[in-house]
């Protein structure tokens, strides 16, 4: 399960064995027992989340926004592609 980054106690990551065939680029971020997943791609939207306020969720999506391409990079690096 590679962390991308931290931030303030939230975990940027994605799991290394996810789907099959392998699900499209996107980043799960954990804070205790609050999690969301936000797809990458055609455009960044929330996927699931499960115990996160909406206020939450707004930073985690402009944190997403401000590293897209960090969070792709690493994608693509890990998966190969």
């Amino acid at each position: 399960m590679p962390v991308i980054f931290r931030y303030q106690g939230y975990r940027f990551f994605f799991f290394s064995n996810e789907g099959d065939p392998l699900e499209a680029c996107h980043i799960h971020i954990r804070k205790g027992g609050a999690v969301a997943k936000f797809w990458l791609k055609p455009k960044i939207q929330l996927a699931q989340t499960y115990d996160m306020s909406p206020i939450e969720l707004r930073k985690l999506m402009k944190l997403v926004e401000q590293n897209q391409t960090l969070i792709e990079e690493k994608w693509d690096e890990y998966f190969s592609l």
